[in-house]
């Protein structure tokens, strides 16, 4: 193995070996998830945010592909307020260079990019169970790392999808104005940290070929008004989530599930090597924190989903949000992940200076 590596900004040429080393190296955990960008890389990067950036690592003696990384900027609600912050995300290493100094140069080169245009504070997630990331990133930082700070337990729930839904009795029914969706988003989102900040432009640029309807954002109202917004939103035509293994408990449940929820009217889990036929459920927000107004939403939602003949719905929610226990009523599986804020020195000390409102990320934009 040759142990030159070069580190540069990708370009188009780069797609191709990207999506190659997403295929090979899955996320660990309870289930191994390889998160794939078919076919073309770049489009899931634009969901991330503005100005997105991607590092290329590649081996100078082969060209292999090795490494790779994203950085990009949002505008999201702090303490109520719309900041500018950036995210880092779309880490994935190749496992023989893992435990060596490659993130290191890697920060290095990400430092450089903060230094050209600096941003308070970057939002980073790690899934449960990733010893490996969090040693690296958060207990032994090395020199050019941002200091990583948890902000949030944050539950993805890979709700199921009846193939059968239920007849609808709910208060949910589909948007008409993009404008009365985002107003509602602006006047309730800051409730939660970093809940992006919306308006009607930046939603109509998520439709087309980023996979938005707007038949599929679904509203709740009162007094003719808008109480609450969950959308669905299927990003399949270029981002997967592929199966590649199971482990513990959870190779078991794969086992059962293969048999028993079709009789249950779900999909069973998907085995290994398999995608994952899911969406997300997207701009979730209800007012006063309405937990009936909520479960219609998402009634309406999964409903939707099952028209789209989707399996799963994959929610994020703080382990803190009032709404998550309504949200676990419904068959599921978990996983789980830490949200955080990574600062470097010259940042804004964001962390220290958040109030106790719960989060809110939305994970269609991971």
């Amino acid at each position: 193995m040759s142990t030159g590596v070069r580190i540069g900004i990708a370009t188009a040429a780069d797609d191709a070996d990207i999506r190659g080393l997403l295929r090979r190296e899955p996320l660990p955990g309870r289930i191994a998830i390889s998160y794939e960008r078919e076919p073309d890389f770049s489009i899931g990067c634009d969901v991330t945010g503005e100005n997105a950036t991607v590092l290329v690592a590649r081996e100078v003696e082969t060209g292999e592909t090795v490494g790779v990384a994203c950085r990009s900027e949002r505008r999201v609600y702090v303490n109520g307020e719309p900041v500018r912050l950036g995210y880092l995300g779309q880490l994935r290493i190749d496992r023989r260079y893992r435990g060596r100094w490659l993130v290191s140069r890697g920060y290095a080169k990400l430092k450089a990019l903060h230094d050209r245009a600096p941003l308070p504070a970057y939002l980073a997630a790690v899934t449960a169970n990733n010893r490996e990331a969090e040693g690296i990133l958060v207990t032994r930082p090395r020199r050019f790392f941002p200091r990583f700070h948890p902000v949030a337990g944050y539950c993805t729930l890979a709700i199921r999808v009846r193939r059968r839904p239920r007849p609808d009795h709910s208060r949910a029914e589909p948007a008409t104005h993009l404008s009365e969706v985002a107003h509602f988003l602006q006047t309730e989102g800051p409730r939660r940290q970093f809940f992006s900040v919306w308006d009607e432009r930046t939603l109509a640029s998520l439709t087309g070929r980023l996979g938005l309807r707007l038949e599929d954002i679904h509203v709740v109202r009162k007094n003719g008004r808008i109480a609450g917004v969950m959308g669905l939103w299927d990003q399949s035509s270029y981002k997967q989530h592929v199966v590649r293994a199971y482990s513990g408990w959870m190779r078991l449940a794969s086992a059962v599930s293969s048999v028993a929820t079709p009789l249950l009217g779900h999909a069973p889990l998907p085995r290994a090597g398999e995608p994952i036929r899911h969406g997300y459920a997207a701009f979730v927000c209800v007012a006063d924190d309405d937990a009936g107004a909520f479960d219609d939403l998402l009634g309406a939602v999964l409903r939707r989903a099952a028209e789209r003949e989707l399996d799963y719905l994959l929610l994020g929610m703080d382990a803190r949000d009032p709404l998550l226990p309504a949200a676990r009523e419904h068959p599921h599986v978990p996983y789980d992940s830490t949200v955080y804020l990574a600062e470097w020195p010259d940042g804004g000390q964001v962390h220290a200076r958040l109030d106790s409102r719960p989060t809110y990320v939305e994970i269609a934009t991971l």
